[in-house]
């Protein structure tokens, strides 16, 4: 079904994005995903299409031609093969990075960015660390120091995937403008007003409004966190409330200014107010 809507929540980690993707399940129009490899399909396909030789030989603008079709077909394919409903939401943080190519199999496309302040999002990440002390963290090697304080730890997951990546692709979309075509979602607003931020994403997908059960959440969406680092929690509260800050507990003065004055561009797009 090529007329599909196909919408794209490539937020920030730790930002709600799960959350989302749950909310919007509840309405019988959309199917949501958890997290999606699906774009690693179509990087892996435009790998092959730019370094094969049979490709390179043959005429560029046919090949061009060809191979943006296909995208087309794949991305709906995929969809078609495992839901009839009428609007999919992908969920992969990076497809925003990649407009200018995913416009050219997806008209329009629609990207649904949950943000946070970036000092939560390391508090975040530091709960989980401490948590889960029983496992290893692949990036804590013996005898390493960049794993050993929480100036180190919030240094590395701010210059590292999934967080530090996340955010510089936002940075830059700050930066070319393309965040005025993106959907942003606090994750503050989205836990304190549902209805009100909810309404407004309705508004930009041009999708009639439905209303939610804020106080009853189901999780639809369902992967296994085993197979992701420890960092990976994907399991969603039922009921959509506010949620205390609890960053300058967790990470210190001393680190939650650093971030505040080393993201000065991020803070003043989307949180002016804490500059």
């Amino acid at each position: 079904m090529l007329d599909r809507k196909i919408v794209f929540n490539a937020s920030l980690p730790r930002s709600g994005s799960t959350l989302i993707q749950n909310i919007l399940a509840q309405n019988p129009r959309f199917y949501c995903t958890p997290t999606s490899g699906v774009l690693d399909l179509m990087l892996a396909s435009r790998r092959y299409y730019t370094e094969l030789a049979e490709f390179k030989a043959q005429d560029p603008v046919l090949m061009q031609k060809g191979f943006i079709n296909y995208c087309r077909y794949a991305i709906n394919g995929f969809f078609e093969g495992i839901t009839d409903k009428p609007v999919c939401v992908d969920k992969c943080r990076a497809w925003f990075h990649y407009h200018d190519w995913v416009k050219q199999f997806v008209p329009e496309p629609k990207y649904i960015v949950c943000v946070r302040d970036l000092r939560a999002i390391l508090s975040s990440m530091e709960k989980l660390f401490r948590k889960n002390r029983d496992r290893l963290d692949a990036d804590e090697a013996t005898g390493s120091l960049n794993m050993i304080t929480v100036n180190n730890r919030a240094a590395h997951w701010l210059n590292s995937p999934p967080v530090g990546i996340a955010v510089a692709r936002l940075i830059e979309a700050v930066q070319t403008d393309l965040v005025s075509q993106l959907h942003i979602v606090r994750f503050e607003d989205l836990t304190a007003y549902p209805a009100e931020v909810m309404k407004k994403i309705y508004d930009y997908l041009e999708e009639p409004y439905f209303n939610h059960d804020f106080e009853n959440v189901e999780q639809i969406t369902h992967e296994n966190d085993q197979y992701h680092t420890i960092y990976g929690d994907h399991l969603i509260r039922s009921k959509v409330k506010p949620v205390t800050s609890d960053f300058l507990e967790v990470l210190g003065k001393g680190v939650c200014d650093m971030v505040r004055n080393n993201y000065f561009l991020f803070y003043n797009t989307f949180y002016p107010n804490q500059l």
